[in-house]
Formats: C-alpha cells, structure tokens, sequence
C-alpha cells in the first residue's frame, strides 16, 4: 500500500470537510459572537469539559488571547469556568445554559443542512459512511 498516496486522499479529505464545515455553518451563529468565539463554542461543546489550554491547543491560538476571548464569552454568559474538587488550581470550562441553547439551535440548523445533503444516500451507504467515520476516528482522529 503506498502511504503517500493514502496521505495526499487525506489531504483532500481534511480540506473537503474543512469546506463543507464552512457551508453547512456558514449563517448560523449568532450575530452577537465573532467567528473565533464561535468556534471555541462549538469545541467546548463537542469536548466539554475543557481546560484552557485544550482550547489554546485546538484553536491554534496563544493563552492570553484564549483567557481574553473566553473572558468575553464569560461576559456574555454562553460559557462558564468550573474549579477542579481534587486540584483547586485547575479550571474547566463548559458552556452555560444560555451556551448550552444557543449551541443547541445552531447544531439544529447544522443538522437539517447535513440532512439535506444526506437525503439520497441509500441505507446500505449510510451504513457504510457510519462505519467509516467510526474507522476514521478510532484510527486517525483519536
């Protein structure tokens, strides 16, 4: 098997679902938060809880500018800090319930556009699409 060749069908893979991201996310979020904001958003809300440097890590962004953007969305009430019992020094953050509703209307919206592009796929493929992104994530996106 030529790993190259598996490595390039990667690449476009990754970059294919960088741009259907964007499509089926593009209108959804809230005037009232930047893009950035929203992306901390949408990764607590898949990972919660975090730790501030998870989020640093995942958004390729600095400390400081992670402590000041999720400052401000601390400020807006979507997220909130949460002190480790066994480690009073370490700090999670999960999202409020504001936060909570907010990123659960988005992901509807997300959801029907995901929908839309699914509608045609056969049972038998989206067995196979299941199994697939199950492989994906036990294998590579782990």
């Amino acid at each position: 098997m030529d790993k190259n060749y598996i490595f390039q069908k990667f690449v476009a893979f990754t970059a294919a679902v960088h741009q259907v991201t964007s499509e089926i996310t593009k209108d959804v979020k809230s005037e009232a938060i930047t893009p950035v904001q929203y992306k901390i958003l949408e990764y607590i809300a898949v990972s919660q809880p975090v730790t501030i440097s998870e989020i640093s890590e995942c958004m390729l962004m600095s400390m400081p500018n992670t402590s000041r953007e999720l400052r401000k969305l601390n400020e807006k009430q979507l997220c909130e800090k949460i002190t480790d019992n066994e480690d009073r020094r370490k700090q999670f953050i999960r999202l409020s319930e504001k936060g909570e509703d907010m990123m659960n209307e988005v992901f509807a919206h997300v959801k029907s556009r995901f929908d839309e592009r699914i509608k045609d796929i056969s049972e038998k493929e989206l067995k196979e699409i299941e199994q697939a992104l199950d492989l994906l994530h036990r294998k590579v996106f782990y």
